[in-house]
């Protein structure tokens, strides 16, 4: 496997839009891939917003914004992805649908292409599976807003060659993250700990605890810069919903149950501030 030079972002919603402008400021050829033309529209919108915010910091030129936007090419077709050297899946997270992406991606793609996927929960060897090229399939879960986050989780499936780690640990290093190694079972390593904590303060606010309460001494008496309802908000209850409902059945353990007030509010529409309301209103 050569240098990673042209990449592909499968998903243009939060996350795929957030890794797409990691990897075109790092100086990567990138192909941005949705459905939906309109998705694909806010999110290059949202990068050149993003992109001129550090502009006014001064933290990049404005040369160097457009240089970033000029390096992505937003398509509606997996095709345009016939040349790419890596991909990241950045899809709904769903198993069905994450495995019929990669069985797409292993018949369009070039045989050495890397093929990755942002899951936070699901198997990457089950992902693998669906291929012919398991050893060239790996987990790179970034965390939200990707800009931002220095952490980027690199999962080996089962039959994940070391040579496909080594290339993702250095192109993660590349685009200035951090790495650490998860190991394959559901939620990894973050979001194995995270996610529990946040079901566990569900459930207090279920008691009749109040969120603004249960956050405040969170953020007061461990130090966490955001509340963990808060968090959770952020990245998405319908998203939280899935990953501890995916945690309770792998692990099969009565811990991981999610709390009813959860299922409630995704049932309601409350996804958080994407829906405009959650634990808050937005």
């Amino acid at each position: 496997m050569g240098e990673i030079r042209k990449i592909m972002v499968v998903g243009a919603g939060q996350m795929g839009t957030g890794i797409t402008q990691v990897f075109a400021q790092a100086g990567h050829e990138m192909v941005l891939v949705d459905l939906n033309e309109q998705i694909l529209e806010k999110s290059i919108g949202n990068i050149s917003s993003m992109l001129e915010r550090s502009v006014k910091k001064e933290r990049i030129t404005a040369e160097q914004k457009a240089a970033t936007l000029a390096r992505i090419t937003p398509t509606l077709s997996l095709e345009d992805g016939q040349e790419v050297d890596f991909v990241l899946e950045a899809v709904t997270e769903d198993t069905e649908i994450k495995k019929d992406v990669f069985r797409r991606l292993d018949s369009i793609c070039q045989p050495n292409a890397i093929l990755a996927s942002n899951t936070s929960t699901i198997s990457i060897t089950l992902l693998g599976g669906v291929t012919e090229r398991p050893d060239k399939v790996i987990g790179m879960h970034f965390f939200i807003p990707a800009p931002v986050m220095k952490l980027v989780e690199i999962i080996k499936g089962l039959n994940t060659s070391n040579e496909t780690f080594e290339q993702t640990q250095k192109l993660s290093g590349i685009c200035g993250k951090e790495s650490v190694e998860a190991k394959d079972y559901a939620a990894f390593t973050v979001n194995r700990l995270l996610v529990p904590m946040w079901n566990e303060a569900m459930f207090l606010v279920m008691e009749g605890n109040k969120p603004e309460e249960v956050d405040k001494a969170m953020r007061l008496g461990a130090n966490f810069p955001m509340g963990p309802l808060e968090l959770a908000d952020f990245a998405g209850l319908d998203t939280v919903l899935s990953v501890i409902e995916t945690m309770h059945e792998s692990f099969g353990e009565s811990k991981y149950r999610p709390c009813p007030l959860l299922k409630k509010m995704v049932e309601a529409g409350q996804y958080g501030r994407k829906s405009g309301q959650g634990f808050y209103k937005y």
